[in-house]
Parts: structure tokens; C-alpha cells; sequence
């Protein structure tokens, strides 16, 4: 990162900035090709790691790419606000953002059942209860993806 001096690095800072997302964005590589998918999530904090989980069909290209690669970047942002420098003839934009690498691990029986319950319906308030379609689940792929920490640049805040 360049502007270290906007570099957060404080594990429960990143937490905060985590739980004020709704939207995580997964890249992965396809060939020469990068491709970009928006997806919700949930996520668990494990000896110090995070690890998020999402949901999806169990067909389709992010569902191809996460079996080919088993690896993928993510970014999640909140906008802050726009300023002007009028003076200065300067704009910037303020926003929290983490980004990262994570593992991907298809889950299956068990742990793909106790991802669904206990972690992804269990984030919002809205799902929490929710009886869904549980026959819809062997048509699921739940995936956990585990944060990768290769250095203390991969959280990044750009903000106030």
C-alpha cells in the first residue's frame, strides 16, 4: 500500500470494517482472463483467521473457476464520502476497503449443512429464522474461503 499512513493493521478494526459490508467481490484468474463476481457472505473469525463463507449455484463460471482454482482475491468497501478541494482543484474519494487472498474449500455433508444453518442464514437478522428450502441445498455449493495473510498491506482503510 502506498499511503501507509492510511493502512489499518489492527485485527478488530478489520473485523468492524468487515461487519459494515453486505457484498464481498471474489476475483479469480481465467487464463488470460480476470473475472469478477459480487456475491454476499457470512464469516467466521478461527485462531485468528477469517474465513468466509458463500453460496451459489453448483454450475456456472465462478462455480468452474473456484473448482479449477481453489484460490481467489476478494475486496469489500463502504464509500464514505467525496470531497472537493476547491482551492486546491483536487477530489478524493474516502472509503474503508479489505482486501485479500483467500483459500477456497468446497464443503460437503455435514459442514455444508452447518455452514448453511449455523453461519450464512445466521448473519442477517432478515434469514436468521428462516425456514428455507433445505431439498434446494444438494443444488448449492457452499464454499469457505480462508484469508491468506501474507502481509499487513493486504487490509487497506482509505479514509479520514
Amino acid at each position: 500500500m502506498r499511503r501507509k499512513d492510511r493502512e489499518i493493521t489492527d485485527f478488530n478494526t478489520i473485523l468492524k470494517i468487515i461487519d459494515e459490508c453486505e457484498i464481498i467481490r471474489l476475483g479469480f484468474s481465467d487464463g488470460d482472463v480476470l473475472y469478477i463476481m459480487p456475491v454476499n457472505f457470512a464469516y467466521t473469525v478461527n485462531e485468528n483467521k477469517i474465513e468466509f463463507y458463500i453460496h451459489g449455484a453448483v454450475a456456472g463460471r465462478k462455480f468452474e473457476l473456484m473448482n479449477k482454482n481453489h484460490i481467489c482475491s476478494f475486496e469489500m468497501d463502504i464509500p464514505i464520502k467525496m470531497e472537493c478541494d476547491y482551492l486546491k482543484r483536487d477530489v478524493t474519494m474516502r472509503y474503508k476497503s479489505v482486501i485479500g487472498i483467500a483459500n477456497i474449500d468446497i464443503l460437503n455433508g455435514d459442514a455444508k449443512q452447518y455452514a448453511m444453518d449455523s453461519i450464512i442464514m445466521n448473519r442477517f437478522d432478515l434469514t436468521r429464522n428462516f425456514a428455507y428450502n433445505n431439498d434446494m441445498l444438494a443444488k448449492t455449493c457452499v464454499a469457505k474461503l480462508t484469508v491468506i495473510q501474507k502481509s499487513k498491506s493486504i487490509f487497506k482503510l482509505n479514509s479520514l
